[in-house]
């Protein structure tokens, strides 16, 4: 029993110095995640309101709607966590405040103790009789020292007293503020979800007035998939032809090197592990195994997080599958960016044109970086040409009337990626 009670009492003080060692986020940096969600609410916004002009509400028009719940639901949360900081702070302040109240007090009592002390003993008599009754000059100056040293001792507990009080009234008021703070993010908390609540009753009243044209939105998404099945195939098939060619390029390579005189053990020796190293960076067994494709590959996942968006528009569908309204369900392959018609498409990261094709009347253009794929699709024109090398951020077309971007980013198995886990937060 007592082995029970002890495992268990064990476990709760590893659990607690656990989540004590649990990295936090900082004030600052919460307030920067705030205001980078706010902003892309008020894009949302901005998004919405061209739809308003359409006076028809669609499906884009619903996702953005969804969108912008979610935004609102991480702008709450984000606010709560700024509580639980603060709070944090409250009761550490508390803490320190508790412990220079009791150091105040101990320094009390011992500045108490020693002005008695002095009082009883206040007779200049008994001072001098204190020096004078020294055995030899030598205790005499000691003992002179000694009251000197007695005296500074009683100026320095005073100070401290001193020093303590303005440290405790410091604590004090930081805590006052930090209270302040704390009722202002509860007072923007109670905003938040007072208009997350209107916001919902927009969305159900849209929702509401969608089912009566359900018949049209199934037409208009079946549409929508036909060009996405379309698009999906043209990568796959763009894919495959890269991979066919590497694979290619890579026998020739190999008969080349048949063919040459055998090189030094030493030579082979110094290369292997080059290229272990190589693969080693870039993940897994590729067939883009070229130096220059395993460095570009390598660098891509270095910046998964930090790449560029290819334009400065707002998510209105996000990546995976989406339930519109009962019964509609489309599964977006990458992200679709509502931008404005004719806005420049750049790339994000360098690489080279791996295909440039049509899907139905617009265009579009895939990039490979290394073992990486990203595809840009809904396109009017196009500045580029299959094979031409591109740098990052540099233009590669613009946007078809539709006013949409369609990004998609996959790898050399026709793995798709969630675009917003790689583009910069």
């Amino acid at each position: 029993m007592l082995k029970t009670l002890l495992t268990g009492a064990f476990l709760l003080i590893m659990v607690a110095f656990s989540r004590a060692q649990a990295p936090a986020q900082s004030r600052s940096e919460l307030e920067k995640e705030r205001a980078a969600i706010q902003k892309e609410i008020e894009d949302v916004k901005r998004s919405l309101d061209e739809t308003h002009k359409n006076k028809r509400e669609t499906l884009g028009q619903l996702a953005l709607l969804q969108r912008r719940l979610k935004l609102r639901e991480s702008a709450i949360r984000n606010i709560n966590d700024q509580i639980n900081v603060i709070q944090g702070d409250m009761n550490e302040s508390w803490r320190e405040i508790l412990k220079l109240r009791r150091e105040l007090d101990t320094l009390r009592i011992q500045y108490a103790e020693s002005i008695v002390f002095a009082y009883k003993n206040r007779s200049n008599y008994d001072f001098l009789n204190f020096i004078f009754s020294a055995t030899s000059f030598n205790d005499a100056i000691k003992r002179v020292q000694y009251l000197k040293s007695y005296r500074a001792y009683r100026e320095e507990r005073a100070e401290n007293i001193r020093r303590t009080q303005d440290l405790l009234q410091s604590k004090i008021d930081g805590l006052k503020v930090t209270r302040v703070e704390k009722d202002e993010a509860l007072k923007k908390q109670n905003k938040e979800r007072s208009i997350l609540e209107d916001e919902k009753k927009e969305k159900d009243a849209v929702v509401s007035r969608l089912k009566s044209q359900e018949k049209e939105l199934k037409k208009e998404m079946a549409a929508k998939q036909k060009q996405d099945q379309k698009l999906a195939n043209a990568i796959a098939a763009a894919i495959k032809r890269a991979r066919d060619a590497a694979i290619k390029e890579a026998k020739a390579k190999n008969a080349t090197a048949a063919e040459k005189p055998a090189t030094k053990p030493a030579e082979t020796a110094a290369d292997e592990p080059a290229a272990s190293l190589n693969t080693i960076k870039s993940g897994s067994k590729t067939v883009f195994s070229s130096d220059a494709d395993m460095h570009l590959s390598g660098n891509f996942e270095k910046n998964k997080g930090h790449l560029p968006w290819p334009v400065s528009g707002t998510v209105s569908m996000a990546f995976g599958p989406h339930e519109y309204i009962k019964g509609i369900i489309h599964n977006n392959q990458g992200v679709t960016i509502d931008v404005s018609a004719g806005a420049a498409v750049k790339a994000v990261f360098e690489g080279v044109v791996s295909s440039v094709f049509n899907v139905g009347d617009v265009s579009a253009v895939i990039i490979r970086h290394g073992k990486y794929f990203t595809t840009y699709s809904n396109l009017s024109t196009v500045s580029v040409s299959k094979g031409e090398q591109v740098k990052t951020g540099q233009i590669i077309g613009r946007v078809g009337d539709i006013g949409q971007l369609e990004f998609v980013l996959s790898d050399e198995k026709d793995h798709m990626f969630d675009p917003e886990r790689w583009l910069m937060r």
